[in-house]
């Protein structure tokens, strides 16, 4: 499977696609990733990416044909095999189901906007607009992220076992992921309130523990909460 991911900062991407999950899956060949800067495709000497918006207002907008350029450029799959989705605030929330929806293309084109939006007419070139939440960043690289890592980790043989994506949070959406300890024992804090890990885990009896984890993971994890 194969992201391509058009920014304007495509140094951002360096230290995290070289650790962890994403770098052994590149090393083993189950995904590639690669990095594309806008500013390659244009035409001018100055490589301008953005200009001023029609009818006045603040800031600057990411122009249409560098990225048109970009997308004709970097597709290599057949249409039907590649998705083009583009990363703004305006776009549809994304979920555990679509970064299942998303392995069954060979080819994920993401686009990273910037500044203060992007030229409406590059809806034209894409097949879907996603958001990562509610909320406002000063790019679209962080979400390029987060989709790549959600999808790459459903691909076979990228995690160390195949399970774990399955039994993951959101995996199954009436249901969180339960509770998990690890040693000590008992952790005692600085006010000596003991936290102790649940007998039931220490019991050895794997149906039963079995059967306590399924009981946890229909209740819907505890959010905490901001002050009112």
């Amino acid at each position: 499977m194969t992201f391509d991911i058009i920014t304007i900062f495509p140094n951002i991407f360096d230290s995290y696609l070289k650790e962890s999950i994403l770098a052994r899956a590149q090393k083993n060949g189950l995904v590639e990733i690669n990095i594309h800067n806008l500013r390659d495709y244009t035409s001018d000497t100055h490589r301008t990416v953005d200009d001023s918006p029609y009818g006045g207002g603040v800031g600057m907008v990411m122009m249409a044909e560098p990225l048109y350029r970009a997308i004709n450029d970097i597709r290599a799959a057949p249409r039907n095999d590649t998705r083009i989705i583009l990363l703004t605030p305006r776009g549809k929330r994304f979920t555990q189901r679509d970064a299942q929806r998303l392995t069954q293309y060979d080819q994920i084109i993401l686009i990273a906007g910037r500044y203060e939006g992007i030229d409406e007419r590059v809806a034209e070139f894409v097949d879907e607009q996603i958001s990562i939440g509610d909320f406002v960043l000063s790019g679209g690289e962080l979400p390029a992220l987060a989709v790549v890592e959600a999808a790459s980790r459903l691909i076979p043989g990228v995690l160390g076992k195949d399970e774990s994506s399955r039994e993951e949070s959101f995996s199954d959406e009436n249901s969180s992921e339960y509770p998990q300890y690890t040693r000590p024992e008992i952790f005692i804090t600085d006010d000596k309130k003991e936290l102790k890990v649940p007998e039931i885990l220490l019991s050895g009896n794997h149906a039963e523990i079995a059967k306590w984890r399924k009981s946890k993971r229909k209740q819907p994890t505890k959010r905490p909460q901001p002050p009112s």
